[in-house]
């Protein structure tokens, strides 16, 4: 299917704003923040956003039915990161979207990494509205964690936030009395941190959540279970054999996630929504242009194939998009990357945040293309802006070296 690539990819009209005015999400900026989170007495949930982010779009409702839910209970607000990118920059927002929950201590704000799930936001907003009673009354955190980034987990909320969720989780069943407890909760708690964005870990009061700690057998503190990542049920649960300190169990759930992360498909460019999903919610995307059927049979198109699909197994771990074309169906395209000048098949990897291209020099094979990708990987190589553009960067941190 033929389309009109620079029309539809890069010359993108994206709207202002996510939630329209009669929304109970609070448009928040550069000239009202301060005014209404920083110095108010309310908890606030704020979400960081960009208008062409495709995650951002999915979230929406779902954010949207929060705000009215929680209506005075919680502030719930929405920052444009594209438009008001001192925001973003100032509360270190590296990605959207992101949200973060400013509770009791405006100075320090918690990231919410929790289920992007109206009931999960909600959860959240309780979590922290207890969280600032505790400290109004001289209280103490209920979590054992003593860190944000350890998920607090009960039996109410655990099917939801584990069970049904495709992240890979590692799950601590603990004991506030327990020594070993005392002892494992700060590495626990760095690792989280460390694993942020790529493992959840939570952390479930077993002497008070006794139905789930007795529904995972534990018998002693602290128990640790792995979760796998995708589908799962509680006869997914694993029990956790790497060592204790925060490095140890950094090293061993990074290990579980690589070897969970499926192998992308190599699509073939059909439509609008084919080449966005590539290219606009990965980091990269490869594109290959084959031979057109009449140059290259059968048998000669799936040997191409073949080495696509070997490379993307390769390099899965990079979260990169994969596409390829027949030579001559997406002529924009070919002319925009300046592709086929020498021939097909062809190759180029594409920065849709940064605008920028690098086109294969060398042979398409598996070596050719190894060779190529690594040396992108390590940020080698002369990139070259895409031509004919009319859109604005995100001016917020730099991508890393792999991105172009």
């Amino acid at each position: 299917m033929n389309f009109k690539f620079l029309g539809i990819l890069f010359v993108l009209h994206y709207g202002s704003c996510l939630y329209p005015s009669n929304s109970d999400v609070v448009e928040l900026t550069p000239s009202n923040f301060d005014s209404l989170v920083r110095k108010s007495d309310d908890i606030w949930i704020v979400e960081f956003f960009a208008p062409w982010c495709g995650r951002c779009k999915s979230l929406a409702p779902e954010y949207a039915k929060a705000a009215k839910g929680l209506k005075g209970v919680v502030k719930v607000g929405a920052v444009n990161a594209d438009e008001h990118n001192s925001l973003g920059g100032e509360f270190g927002v590296r990605g959207f979207p992101t949200i973060t929950i400013f509770g009791a201590n405006k100075k320090k704000p918690e990231d919410y990494n929790g289920a992007r799930t109206t009931d999960g936001l909600i959860d959240a907003a309780f979590k922290a509205l207890k969280a600032k009673v505790n400290n109004q009354m001289g209280g103490k955190k209920s979590s054992s964690s003593g860190s944000s980034d350890v998920i607090e987990l009960t039996d109410d909320n655990f099917d939801k936030l584990v069970l049904g969720s495709d992240d890979l989780w590692l799950v601590e069943f603990y004991a506030p009395w327990c020594g070993h407890c005392q002892n494992l909760a700060p590495y626990l708690a760095q690792a989280a941190t460390g694993l942020k964005g790529k493992v959840k870990l939570g952390a479930l009061d077993a002497t008070v959540r006794s139905i789930k700690a007795q529904e995972y057998g534990v018998q002693g503190y602290p128990t640790i279970k792995y979760f796998p990542s995708g589908k799962k049920d509680k006869h997914s649960a694993q029990d956790y054999d790497g060592g204790r300190f925060s490095q140890d169990i950094v090293s061993w759930a990074l290990e579980k996630a690589a070897e969970s992360v499926p192998a992308p498909e190599i699509e073939q460019i059909t439509s609008e929504a084919v080449f966005k999903s590539a290219c606009v919610d990965h980091p990269l995307c490869v594109i290959s242009i084959l031979p057109n059927i009449y140059g290259c049979q059968s048998e000669c198109r799936n040997n191409y194939l073949k080495i696509l699909r070997t490379m993307g197994e390769k390099y899965k771990k990079k979260m990169w998009g994969w596409l390829w074309a027949e030579a001559s169906s997406q002529p924009e395209l070919e002319e925009a990357l300046e592709l086929g000048g020498f021939g097909f098949p062809s190759m180029a990897v594409i920065s849709h945040k940064k605008m920028k291209y690098l086109t294969l020099r060398g042979p398409f094979s598996s070596d050719g293309i190894n060779e190529f990708l690594r040396d992108l990987s390590y940020g080698k190589g002369s990139t070259a802006p895409i031509r004919d553009i009319d859109l604005s960067d995100v001016e917020l941190d730099e991508l890393p070296k792999d991105e172009l």
